[in-house]
């Protein structure tokens, strides 16, 4: 870095510090894969069965199931059965807590991000 552009970076892996947890992580890892965020972007329209779901895909029952499972552990969809049927739909404040940290690293001098619902 040249003494032009040298400014105090802070590590973004130092800056998270206790931010770095196993639901973060597996938060990211279920937005790392393409299907499964294309899933979550029609859960984000309406809530949807397993069928809906797999329908709008080129890949099998069991792989989008697959996919839904990552969904839920990490805390992003939630499940519910209607009778036969498994009905999803998308939770976004886990996806909101998620991007909190990243947010405010970004915003560095800004007031932090606040929480809706906090004050």
């Amino acid at each position: 870095m040249t003494h032009a552009n040298a400014r105090a970076v802070l590590p973004l892996d130092r800056y998270l510090g206790n931010c770095q947890n196993t639901e973060m992580d597996s938060v990211f890892k279920a937005l790392s894969d393409p299907t499964r965020r294309q899933i979550l972007k029609l859960l984000r329209a309406s809530d949807l069965s397993a069928g809906d779901i797999a329908a709008h895909f080129d890949v099998s029952k069991p792989t989008i199931s697959g996919h839904l499972s990552v969904l839920k552990e990490a805390g992003l969809v939630d499940m519910e059965r209607h009778g036969n049927v498994l009905m999803y739909r998308l939770k976004l404040s886990v996806l909101e807590e998620a991007m909190i940290p990243f947010m405010e690293f970004f915003h560095r001098g800004a007031a932090p991000l606040k929480k809706k619902g906090k004050k």
